[in-house]
């Protein structure tokens, strides 16, 4: 008996291509002396980690960052041999872990590098350390410079190696204002304070990588850009090159039935058709990430807009179709059909959120499959 598929036709389909056209003009635009930090936390900001890891590495990233512990180690157990930078804070105790299995890890506060110190003779492998410094942004870091030489002494004095300082820009994806200026010097400043120079320099997200180049220095973190969303409305007004979408989020119609004048659709009772109208039922919902504050979105079937209406579900959804339709039409919700595009930053303002935290919503109940070139999913 053939062996049939079950999968619902919900899919994330993620445009390696993109990935790395991101990251190759993205370096370009950065200059020879300047390196592209490749950043895959969140688990690639919900595209996959390990694979958009490959495509920023093929394009030529210097190096690999994530925000935990946990993402470090499931990049190296995926096979991964870059360099891996953890910005995050850790536990003392992974340091040795880190060592052993080349993690970079973020220095954050003196008392922390003091406790690592202490073991780290006894680390199978030298340690490799980013100190932090915190100009602003209020999370981790240190704030003087006392604090800042004092981290430095403390691994130098272990014979951990200090390979690099950063800082993270609270303001870079607005105007030029107050707020990045301090930040800027500040760093400028903590970074001269050391008596040497580490290997890699760096405080540039994707929005100062663009809106900032006096502040590339040896290297820049591209995280939401590259996946090809600009940090902001404004950033995305300004970009030296157009970006490359890397998701499209598809589905397909799994029901279509007629419903006539006062008839209502979903929970609440909250839509009512107007007239005979199409319904359409997609196989998706709130724990797919498609959340309940999308009623009203439009969705792309046969090249055309079409709203959803009702409340959203959490494994279903229904779309106002403009005709009869079969079940099995193409449905787009992020990406493009025919000449009509829908991108995170559509679905952001109308939940009143950034679209970061629009694809690291989306849930791993979906399936990622990987494009290596351009074209419609």
């Amino acid at each position: 008996m053939e062996q049939m598929k079950w999968g619902r036709p919900t899919v994330a389909a993620v445009n390696l291509e993109a990935i790395r056209e991101n990251v190759r003009n993205t370096a370009r635009m950065a200059g020879p002396d300047t390196g592209v930090i490749a950043v895959v936390k969140a688990d690639g900001y919900g595209h996959g980690a390990a694979r958009v890891a490959e495509a920023a590495l093929e394009a030529g990233a210097l190096m690999l960052a994530v925000a935990t512990p946990d993402e470090a180690v499931e990049l190296r157990e995926a096979g991964l041999e870059a360099d891996i930078l953890l910005l995050g804070a850790s536990p003392v105790p992974f340091a040795r872990v880190a060592a052993e299995k080349d993690i970079i890890i973020t220095a954050d506060s003196p008392a922390w590098m003091e406790q690592v110190a202490a073991d780290a003779p006894d680390f199978a492998r030298p340690l490799r350390v980013h100190l932090k410094v915190d100009t602003g942004m209020g999370r981790i870091g240190v704030r003087s410079g006392e604090d800042l030489i004092r981290m430095y002494r403390a691994a130098r004095a272990a014979k951990i190696r200090v390979d690099g300082v950063f800082t993270h820009f609270a303001t870079a994806d607005e105007p030029d204002n107050e707020v990045w200026r301090k930040q800027a010097s500040g760093f400028r400043e903590a970074v001269a304070m050391l008596p040497e120079r580490p290997r890699l320099v760096h405080a540039s997200n994707s929005a100062a990588t663009f809106m900032h180049p006096e502040c590339r220095f040896d290297a820049v973190r591209l995280g939401i850009s590259m996946y090809g969303i600009a940090p902001s409305g404004f950033v995305g007004e300004h970009l030296p090159f157009p970006l490359s979408p890397a998701l499209t989020l598809s589905t397909e119609l799994v029901h279509v039935k007629r419903i006539g004048r006062g008839d209502t659709v979903s929970y609440g009772a909250t839509y009512q058709a107007s007239g005979d109208e199409w319904v359409g039922t997609l196989p998706i919902g709130y724990a797919d990430g498609f959340l309940r504050g999308l009623g009203g979105q439009d969705v792309l079937i046969g090249g055309r807009r079409c709203p959803v209406v009702g409340r959203i579900c959490m494994d279903q959804s229904m779309v106002r179709l403009p005709r009869e339709m079969e079940p099995g039409e193409p449905v787009v919700l992020l990406g493009r059909q025919g000449g009509e595009e829908i991108r995170p930053d559509e679905w952001a303002k109308r939940l009143g959120t950034i679209p970061y935290e629009v694809v690291v919503t989306l849930s791993k109940r979906i399936p990622r499959v990987y494009l290596q070139g351009r074209g419609e999913y």
